[in-house]
């Protein structure tokens, strides 16, 4: 398949959503261990647009044409050598690794099998890619905050992607949950089965009480939210200030050095038993999809600019089948 060639999203300087267009690249052959997906949907995430603004090019460096997209949704195209357990045709989800950038606005894209997972039956396939970002909230409460039956967790940013999903999986856990989100959209936090939303624009940190665990998938005002922790309190962050980046990310380095009310910071790196678990929540019927719109292919560039307007309302999702 190396001489045959497939859409994707591709930008050749950074800057606001203009920058991205439609183009052609290579098919991936996938290597030993990995699989080969024909991409179905996959979602915007609000880390590959920081990525493509250039604020943070110190980490991404010079080198163009750059590629967007970091989950997908899909079905099996060819297994690698090795892999056990994908059969053409299976239904599958995925997020990419930490090592292989992003990529997945495409028409295929080759993975780790270790980073893929099966579909749960009954759920479409544009649907399932709004969901693999979950495993970020998975990480954060049961692994990373430890989350127990009865505490109070607050999530910032309820309305998004892992805050929609942290809401549903709170509860789940047996959390009281406490959802911050827009006026527009605290009833959509609401029939998440949060039991308490908060305007974030009308009420201010202090006015909010005490939390055992504060979920921040926003990244401002970071020291504000932290000091509503109890004796013993977690604060988990997967988002940083974007406009600040260099003083966000260095508040929560030294946060590190207190053991009370530190500040635990991780960007997501699922594995297949994340993606599994989640599988699970969604046959059991405590989570499930939230698509605010889809898009088609060309236009990932009109669902970059919509993601950073705010507001969504779950996740935006690209269609490319």
């Amino acid at each position: 398949m190396d001489d045959r060639t497939m859409k994707a999203v591709l930008y050749d300087r950074y800057g606001g959503p203009e920058v991205l267009y439609p183009g052609r690249v290579p098919v991936p052959s996938p290597k030993a261990g990995e699989v080969l997906v024909k991409v179905h949907a996959f979602s915007v995430n609000g880390g590959e647009a920081i990525a493509r603004s250039g604020r943070i090019r110190l980490l991404t460096g010079r080198r163009f044409p750059r590629r967007v997209g970091l989950d997908f949704a899909g079905e099996v195209a060819a297994p690698g050598a090795g892999v056990t357990g994908y059969d053409p045709g299976d239904r599958v989800w995925g997020v990419l690794g930490r090592t292989s950038g992003f990529g997945s606005a495409a028409e295929y894209v080759a993975v780790p099998a270790e980073r893929v997972g099966h579909v749960p039956e009954g759920l479409d396939l544009v649907e399932a890619a709004a969901l693999p970002v979950a495993t970020t909230a998975v990480t954060a409460l049961r692994d990373k905050a430890r989350l127990r039956p009865g505490e109070r967790l607050l999530v910032r940013g309820a309305a998004g992607g892992v805050g929609s999903a942290a809401v549903q999986l709170g509860r789940a856990y047996g959390a009281e949950v406490t959802a911050l989100a827009r006026t527009a959209n605290l009833d959509f936090v609401r029939g998440l089965g949060a039991h308490q939303v908060v305007d974030q624009r009308a009420t201010r940190p202090t006015d909010l009480g005490r939390f055992d665990v504060v979920l921040d998938c926003v990244g401002t005002e970071q020291r504000a939210f932290r000091g509503l922790l109890t004796p013993g309190g977690r604060m988990v962050a997967i988002a940083f200030d974007a406009k600040r980046p260099a003083a966000s990310l260095g508040y929560i380095a030294a946060s590190a050095v207190h053991r009370r009310g530190r500040v635990r910071f991780f960007s997501g790196n699922p594995l297949r038993a994340d993606l599994d678990e989640l599988a699970r929540h969604v046959t059991e019927g405590t989570l499930r999809p939230a698509v605010d719109t889809v898009f088609p292919l060309e236009e990932t560039a009109a669902a970059h600019r919509a993601l950073e307007a705010g507001g969504v309302r779950g996740k935006y999702v690209v269609r490319v089948v």
